[in-house]
């Protein structure tokens, strides 16, 4: 079937856009939060004794390739050599372990994860950054791969190449 007899033509496969999904760096290793409140005295106080107790006792091993969040959710005074105490446990264990809140933990697997990028690649490209998918990719990615695109490409878009936002675009010299 040639062009005048109706041929439907995939514009969008023949386009110059690159399409760069977040989704390919979103590591699918469980993600756990070990707050630290389970550890104290009416949430509210650590107990020396009692706490080095249980971190000599309590199974590691459980945390085995997690990504983990260490943090505490209550108003509490938790002197930091107990996250200390809790790293050098969980270090061994854990492929990923940082303090904060499971969004910390994101917005890190995703900066690690971008740092393999090398945005010379991209240089003068038209890039869609791929939205819409089905794991929550954090918006700290999206600006973090914009920053990291934009002094390169020749133009950024977001969404589906059918369906783009324009981001930017360089400027003619």
């Amino acid at each position: 079937m040639n062009k005048q007899e109706g041929e439907i033509i995939n514009k969008v496969a023949n386009s110059p856009l690159v399409t760069f999904n977040l989704e390919d760096y979103y590591p699918k290793e469980e993600r756990i939060v070990y707050d630290i409140r389970d550890n104290l005295f009416q949430e509210a106080i650590l107990r020396e004794k009692d706490f080095r107790a249980f971190v000599k006792e309590h199974d590691w091993a459980q945390y085995q390739d997690k990504l983990v969040a260490l943090t505490c959710s209550v108003d509490a005074i938790v002197p930091t050599w107990a996250y200390m105490l809790l790293t050098s446990k969980l270090e061994p264990y854990a492929k990923m372990l940082v303090y904060g809140s499971l969004e910390v933990l994101e917005a890190t697997l995703f900066k690690e994860a971008l740092s393999r990028v090398n945005p010379e690649e991209f240089q003068d490209a038209k890039v869609v950054i791929k939205g819409c998918g089905k794991y929550p990719v954090p918006i700290f990615a999206y600006t973090e791969i914009t920053r990291m695109l934009r002094p390169y490409v020749g133009s950024l878009m977001y969404g589906e190449p059918c369906s783009t936002v324009p981001l930017y675009k360089k400027p003619k010299l």
